[in-house]
């Protein structure tokens, strides 16, 4: 059975900085495709960063050089470092993972950003 646990997030100042933690279990993290999403309520759920098995890495333009997408393989987590937050970063975060050349994925639960001062 597949887990995504992610963690980490919370209530920042604009200016801040957070790292979000998906912990993965019944799939390896560096032989997937690993990927960040967030959602704000009544919006579709969009790409913030993804890792490939080759450890190649893609960013929204939203986010490019203030978010950085890491992972750690002998713990089998990913990590999102999300630096200079913005307001408009308020969001729920989702970690997916996905088998090269399987047709779906598995979802993290989420967890909260809000960016406020």
């Amino acid at each position: 059975q597949v887990q995504l646990v992610e963690s980490g997030g919370g209530l920042v100042q604009p200016g801040g900085s957070l790292r979000l933690s998906c912990a993965a279990s019944g799939i390896t993290a560096r032989w997937s495709i690993m990927s960040w999403y967030r959602q704000a309520p009544g919006n579709v759920r969009e790409l913030v960063a993804r890792l490939s098995p080759t450890s190649s890495t893609i960013y929204a333009d939203s986010v490019k050089g203030r978010f950085t997408m890491s992972s750690d393989n002998p713990k089998n987590t990913v990590y999102l470092q999300m630096n200079s937050l913005k307001p408009e970063d308020t969001d729920v975060y989702y970690c997916h993972a996905q088998r090269p050349g399987s047709p779906s994925g598995y979802w993290g639960q989420g967890t909260q950003v809000t960016v406020s001062s």
